[in-house]
């Protein structure tokens, strides 16, 4: 790359999902974001810019209360494409981490709503995030949320 040309900032995390309504609620219910804006997409632009094809999409923005945004997109053409793995260790698994005050009560949250834990509370054992608690759980779709607990 050349001087100049390198990444500013990380703007936002994206999801596709399969229900809308319920990943906001998951996000908002359990982990305490707030629903910034909806609004729906498609047309060539997004079909262009995406590759793919007849992309009509629903779409909203939830903003965490430190202020990062995740984009939800529910694709009209979702259920036809795939879904992603349903482990935290799979080639291209991916995960968004948040630092919660506490963990336990979040689980909690997590768990009345019906969402899967994948693991148990467990703390760091070393390295520079040593005694830090970290849990795996997965809402709508299979989305992983590592939570953080910090000392």
């Amino acid at each position: 790359m050349a001087e100049g040309d390198d990444v500013i900032t990380v703007d936002h995390t994206g999801f596709s999902v399969a229900s809308l309504d319920d990943a906001v609620r998951f996000l908002t219910e359990a982990l305490g974001f707030s629903l910034f804006r909806t609004g729906e997409m498609g047309g060539d632009f997004l079909r262009d810019a995406t590759g793919v094809d007849d992309p009509r999409c629903r779409m909203a923005l939830v903003v965490s209360p430190a202020g990062y945004p995740i984009e939800l997109l529910e694709y009209s053409t979702g259920p036809t494409l795939g879904r992603v793995p349903d482990s935290a260790g799979a080639i291209g698994a991916a995960h968004q981490a948040v630092t919660v005050p506490r963990i336990e009560p979040v689980i909690a949250r997590i768990v009345a709503q019906g969402w899967r834990v994948n693991g148990s509370p467990r703390a760091i054992p070393g390295g520079p995030r040593a005694g830090t608690i970290v849990a795996y759980v997965s809402g709508p779709d299979g989305v992983t949320v590592e939570l953080m607990q910090r000392l």
